[in-house]
């Protein structure tokens, strides 16, 4: 019982915990990407080792079967993580692309 509330807790944890990555990336006013990209490369690093944490309670290796051992690749909080980074990467990625190559364009064209 007590493990079934860690894990509840661990993974709501890293939930919030991911939350402020993607609001780092892309919701600071005034702040320049290159900013922005330290911010959330901060953030990732501290998100990771909350769901690497609550991913090893998951696992539970200290409980595994002989011949059986738990992949931590292949728990919910890590997964989670690894999609959250991979998806705010891309984003990151298109909203630098179009800030620093179409942006400028729409600028000029104002009267």
């Amino acid at each position: 019982m007590l493990l079934d509330i860690a894990k509840a807790l661990s993974f709501l944890l890293s939930i919030l915990s991911l939350y402020p990555v993607a609001g780092s990336a892309f919701f600071v006013p005034g702040a320049h990407w290159q900013e922005r990209l330290v911010l959330s490369l901060a953030r990732t690093g501290l998100a990771g080792c909350v769901c690497l944490l609550s991913g090893l309670l998951f696992s539970r290796p200290w409980q595994a079967e002989e011949g059986h051992e738990p992949s931590l690749l292949a728990t919910l909080p890590v997964r989670m993580y690894l999609w959250t980074v991979l998806g705010v990467a891309v984003l990151f990625l298109v909203s630098w692309y179009l800030e620093e190559f179409y942006v400028p364009y729409l600028w000029r064209n104002l009267p």
